[in-house]
């Protein structure tokens, strides 16, 4: 947004086009409307650097109350919103809203009703800015070209064609001032991209035929598949009375106006862009028109080494942070199973239903534990205590009954006896007693 109006306050450029900015609802301190940064304010800012006067028209079907607010106290930027009033997004854009201060009548709201059409809408457009072009006298101008103001559109209760709609391009386009065209709302996307193609044409000097040619996204465009957006039969609650009555009020309010107001000479400060667009311009005038982009453009785009990234605080030394949770943890375990002081063994598990056994991991404790005191494992499901020495491997075996003691292995407690039954011997031949009760040989 600022690099195309630096470029139109350098006469790189006689009109500047971004379809994708025209956020005009965000304010300085919040997000509104689906806007979350205004642009157009930005873009003014730059303007202001080298125009005395910016004229900002709104032909967005919301009231653009975010640029207006911004520039509510100032002479140096008159906005003119043609919007929709009356129980509708934003509720702002009265007839009396005219600005405050030194701004005073330098804030102008047509407020209209639903299903303006061509024929209404132009018969207000033009008087109003052709009568503050001759007092006011900008010397650029900024567009709103929201299309939300389109017939059949989403959000939109107007019903402008988009030759209605693209009219007002062409009328402002023919006062030849600098100006920049931007986009905004528009919730049809068919009729958005079909409104903004046929604009972009007429600001090139183009008027684009209504035959689509087929491609990738023809059928979007059905059932009439034609470069067009035509009204519906949606009553038009604009009476003539009406609109005389606020071009009347709008006129007089514009008689208070000083012709053409004047700012405090000056030289324009140079910034640091400054010097890079006028670089970029030199190459720019001299690369080939018919190639889109140049390699001088694509060089630009580079990401220089220096060049913050989302990934730097990931880790000294590399992108990836590849410390180990468990080392952050002090946890003493060891991955690899040769040298680990951990041995997996299987004990079988519950009672001799032909269940497989479960696998059961015992760890070795450290060494320096293991100097202090014996270790010993707490019993795992089956009621047996496994104990290992530190220089080899836990040995496990079981008990031929409940109240046996084999080396290696403690017998459960009376307590844990009913809750911990036996497993099965290993002899096939031979059965168990759990509980006081015979158990089916395996």
């Amino acid at each position: 947004m600022t690099e195309g109006a630096a470029r139109l306050s350098r006469d790189k450029c006689d009109i500047a086009i971004n379809w994708a900015g025209g956020l005009h609802h965000a304010k300085k301190g919040e997000a509104s409307g689906f806007c979350y940064i205004n642009d157009i304010v930005l873009g003014i800012l730059e303007l202001l650097r080298y125009h005395a006067r910016v004229l900002y028209i709104d032909i967005d079907v919301h009231h653009g109350d975010g640029v207006e607010e911004a520039f509510y106290t100032t002479d140096r930027v008159m906005t003119c919103s043609f919007h929709k009033y009356g129980e509708f997004f934003p509720g702002t854009g009265e007839l009396r809203d005219i600005g405050c201060g030194k701004g005073k009548h330098y804030a102008c709201n047509v407020p209209l009703r639903d299903g303006i059409t061509d024929e209404s809408y132009q018969s207000v457009f033009r008087p109003v800015i052709q009568r503050i072009m001759e007092i006011y006298q900008p010397s650029a101008v900024v567009l709103q070209c929201g299309s939300d103001s389109l017939a059949g559109d989403k959000l939109g209760c107007f019903n402008l064609s988009m030759r209605g709609h693209a009219s007002c391009v062409e009328f402002v386009k023919s006062f030849g001032l600098p100006l920049l065209l931007l986009g905004g709302g528009g919730y049809t996307m068919r009729n958005v991209s079909r409104a903004w193609a046929y604009e972009t044409g007429l600001a090139s000097g183009y008027q684009l035929s209504s035959e689509l040619p087929v491609n990738e996204y023809y059928e979007y465009f059905g059932p009439e598949y034609r470069l067009d957006v035509v009204p519906s039969n949606m009553e038009n609650l604009n009476t003539r009375e009406y609109l005389e009555k606020v071009k009347e009020q709008v006129f007089e309010n514009l008689r208070h106006i000083a012709p053409a107001p004047s700012v405090q000479g000056h030289v324009e400060p140079r910034l640091a862009h400054d010097m890079a667009l006028d670089d970029m311009g030199a190459h720019d005038d001299a690369a080939n028109p018919d190639i889109r982009t140049t390699q001088d453009q694509k060089d630009r785009r580079i990401q220089r080494e220096t060049e913050l990234d989302d990934s730097d605080d990931e880790g000294e030394g590399d992108r990836r942070d590849r410390r180990s949770w468990k080392d952050e943890n002090d946890m003493d375990i060891v991955d690899e199973p040769a040298t680990t002081s951990a041995t997996s063994a299987t004990l079988p598990c519950g009672p001799s239903t032909g269940m497989p056994p479960a696998p059961v991991t015992l760890q070795q404790p450290s060494t320096s534990k293991m100097e202090s005191e014996p270790a010993q494992m707490s019993p795992v499901m089956s009621g047996s205590t496994a104990t290992a020495a530190p220089d080899q491997a836990p040995s496990v075996s079981h008990a031929s009954s409940p109240d046996s003691s084999v080396q290696g292995i403690a017998a459960p407690s009376a307590s844990t006896r009913g809750a911990y039954p036996t497993p099965d011997m290993t002899n096939d031949a031979s059965a168990q007693a759990v509980d006081g009760k015979r158990s089916p040989k395996n």
